[in-house]
């Protein structure tokens, strides 16, 4: 049974870091961004057009929600 859970698991991590990877190559920034934890947050604010620092946002609690 853990096996299993751990198959699906892995399974959407591949889909996530594909799916995010093909974002990224679609606006023109290098697909590997994706799997770079911080850089890849970094590269998403510059996809959607946001200043730098939307980051820090993200981090204080409550504000992430309404930033993110």
């Amino acid at each position: 049974m853990e096996l299993l859970i751990l198959l699906i698991q892995l399974a959407v991590i591949v889909l996530v870091i594909a799916g995010a990877w093909k974002t990224f190559t679609k606006a023109n920034q290098p697909g590997w961004a994706a799997i770079i934890p911080i850089f890849n947050v970094y590269t998403m604010t510059k996809i959607v057009g946001r200043p730098w620092w939307f980051i820090l946002l993200l981090l204080i609690p409550l504000v992430n929600i309404v930033v993110a």
